[in-house]
Parts: structure tokens; sequence; C-alpha cells
């Protein structure tokens, strides 16, 4: 499950996340509440201009899975107990996650078989994941299917995802060869759209005006303008990194469309025509409820929805400043010609 939806970290994204989550750490930006539960009959305020004031830092961490655990196939919801159990196995198995004395979880980088030390870079210091079962403590953030399991990728998706896989081992001839993440353009499935929990940076910030929301993301300081004005879609053949939005107020509910994706922007699978629903109801004083569904026959073999529960956040969204002047980027590709020297000289030596 974990490779489905936090993508390992290599070369400058590493570099990007050291700055950026010590700095969240620093600051001590924690939920006002971790567990809040939807207040009945909650009347949400309203802006200037009328609108629900959905306004605010809200955080997404949370240790509840977005698939349901397979031992936990026939249990929806935790009660306490059971919430307190998961939540310290979950948490221990994470402190032994990264053991450098564990050669399975070796790994290639860019081509080159990497030493313990650099395939498990982190220690916990540098994780946020959070540390509880958040809202109605479920077993998934995954709502539908009922099963709390994400539906089967079709053929062509399966095999779009074993072609990225591959491409991810292959030596990079230049930075077009590396991830969309390595390379700073987008985050998914993370900053989105749509928006999942992942190790770290589970932060964003919501703005309204009369005619637009903005929402700035922590993870990559990646921001959507997002117009209420009711003007139609880009045409089809315009696509963008993270798609095209419109949004609009059913009641207290922003509702968010998106289209026109790119097909190397991959949402767990996705491809270019994913069509994105997103619902954001501020259901009490300090909380956000977030729902999206994601309809992509050419992928999935049906739709699936996720609700997260949003407690709001104390602190600030800091910059996160991924390219950190590129040398990521350059050491990684300057690696790879490295390996391929390497490769060659032993290959001159041997047949001489």
């Amino acid at each position: 499950m974990r490779s489905r939806w936090l993508a390992p970290l290599t070369g400058l994204a590493i570099v990007a996340a050291m700055m950026s989550v010590a700095a969240v750490q620093i600051a001590a930006q924690t939920p006002t509440t971790a567990n809040t539960a939807p207040a009945k009959n909650y009347t949400a305020p309203r802006t200037a201009d009328g609108q629900p004031d959905l306004q605010g830092i809200w955080s997404y961490a949370t240790i509840t899975p977005l698939e349901r655990p397979k031992e936990l196939a026939d249990k929806e919801v935790l009660n306490e107990q059971e919430a307190a159990d998961f939540e310290k196995r979950t948490l221990a198995a994470r402190d032994n996650d990264r053991r450098d004395d564990d050669p399975a979880r070796r790994r290639s980088v860019n081509g080159a078989p990497t030493t313990a030390d650099v395939a498990r870079a982190y220690n916990q210091f540098w994780w946020d994941y959070g540390t509880k079962v958040i809202g109605t403590k479920r077993t998934s953030l995954v709502v539908d299917p009922p099963d709390g399991r994400l539906p089967a990728l079709s053929a062509v998706a399966s095999r779009r995802q074993q072609d990225r896989g591959e491409a991810g081992e292959r030596t990079a001839e230049g930075p077009e060869d590396r991830s969309l993440g390595e390379r700073c353009i987008i985050f998914v499935p993370r900053s989105g759209p749509p928006m999942t929990p992942s190790a770290y940076n589970n932060n964003f910030q919501l703005v309204q005006t009369k005619d637009s929301v903005a929402i700035l993301n922590e993870q990559a300081h990646d921001v959507r303008i997002i117009p209420l004005d009711g003007r139609p879609h880009l045409p089809a053949n315009i696509r963008q990194w993270r798609g095209d939005g419109r949004g609009h107020f059913e009641g207290n509910t922003l509702v968010v469309e998106t289209t026109n994706y790119r097909d190397d922007t991959n949402f767990l699978g996705s491809g270019q025509h994913m069509h994105l629903i997103e619902r954001f109801t501020r259901v009490g004083p300090d909380e956000l409820s977030y729902e999206f569904t994601v309809t992509d026959p050419e992928s999935f073999a049906r739709p699936f929805t996720v609700q997260i529960p949003m407690p709001r956040t104390q602190g600030e969204i800091y910059e996160y400043a991924c390219h950190e002047g590129n040398y990521g980027m350059f050491n990684l590709l300057s690696g790879a010609r490295a390996a391929e020297k390497e490769a060659a000289d032993a290959a001159k030596k041997g047949s001489n």
C-alpha cells in the first residue's frame, strides 16, 4: 500500500524536505485538535461576501491509512481501545521502518545500487506523518468502496505504472527522465489535487475572495487559484499539471471540479482523463471536512471516494524551497554519468 500513496524520495527532493520539515518542527505547528467530531447543526461563519468562511490553515496529517489494512477487513470503525492499540502498533513499526541492517530495503537510485544510509536517508526526526487515528476512528480514509480499498487498476493503468517504475530505475540522460517530484514540478499524491496525507508538510492554507479561492499547499509550495465565477473549463486540448479547477458553493460546501490533467500527473495510477470532485465543508469551529471522488474509467475499475477530517492548525505555512539552487538534480545527473563511466571503465578493463 505504501508504494501507491507515498513515493520514495531521492535526490533534490530529500534536500528540500530537510529544510522544510525542520522549519515546521521548530515552529511546533500542531493541529488545534486531532480528533474533533463534526458539530451537530453547526453553522459556519460568513465572509463579508456572504460565503461560508472556510479560511485558515488546516492539517491533514494522520495515522489513519488511505486503504483499510487487510487484517481489519471487516472493521470499518475502531473503538477507543482499538484505536489506541492501532496507534501504538503503527508508531512502533514506524520506528523500525528504516533500519540500516535490512538489505531487503535497499533499492536502485538512478540506475545504480545505493548504500543503506542513502537508501534510507532520514531518521524519525524528519518525518511528520501524524500520530493519531483522526475523526470518527475509521480504519481507512477511503469510504467508498465500502471495503475501504482502492479499486483495481485497469490493464492500461497497470502498464502505465510499470513503465513509470521502470523509468525510475533507468539511468537518466537528463532531468526530463526523472519524476515530477524530483524535478520540483508537482508532488502527487501529496499536494494534489487531490490532497492526501504523506510523510511531512501536511498543511494547506485556504483564502477566499468573492470570485475565487486560493489553496496554498505547504508541500512544494503549490498554489491553486480556483475561479468561482462560473467560467467554463479550458478546451480539452489544454492540459495542466494540476488540472483545471472550477468551484461553486452548494449550501455550506465548496465544491471544486477539476479536469484537463496531463497524462504524466499520476494520482495512484490515474491518467489524463481523471475527473475529480472535491468538497470542503466547515463542520466545527476548528474542523474542516475534506472529501474527494475520483472518476477515471480508463484507469480504475470504479470511482472511489476519500474523506479526511482536517483540524485547524496553529502556526504558519513555510516556504518549501524545493530546488535549493538545483544542486540535487545536478548531483543526481552527475552521479548517473559517474556510474556510466565506472561501468565503461570496467568493461574496457575486462576486454584487455
